[in-house]
């Protein structure tokens, strides 16, 4: 019986990357937060960076599940596109390559009629 040993990592090896939000594609996510909360709509955010994919998620209240999901997935980069906006029951509401037009889907909750 052999025994395998986890292979050794170098100080000159990179760890496994991860996909994380740049910082402009954050500052365009924050700007909706930002307006979201003031309208009294969202009220906490968790951001997860796995290997495949980075996830801004938005909550009514801390303790439930998230109203949305806001992902990148850089291997859909050439299909679908690499933003998506997932609702609560794990429906796509809108995939594309650009963010801003994502996450109109999501502006237009702002919208209200005003009497």
């Amino acid at each position: 019986m052999t025994m395998h040993s986890p292979p050794q990592v170098t100080p000159f090896e990179r760890p496994p990357e991860q996909v994380a939000f740049h910082r402009t594609e954050l500052s365009v996510i924050l700007s909706l937060y930002g307006r979201m909360v003031a309208a009294g709509e969202w009220r906490d955010y968790g951001i997860s960076c796995l290997k495949e994919v980075a996830v801004f998620s938005v909550f009514r209240r801390t303790a439930e599940i998230p109203l949305y999901r806001i992902e990148k997935r850089p291997k859909l980069r050439n299909k679908q596109g690499m933003y998506a906006i997932v609702g609560t029951g794990g429906q796509i509401m809108r995939r594309g390559h650009d963010l801003k037009a994502v996450l109109r889907v999501l502006e237009r909750k702002l919208i209200r009629s005003v009497d």
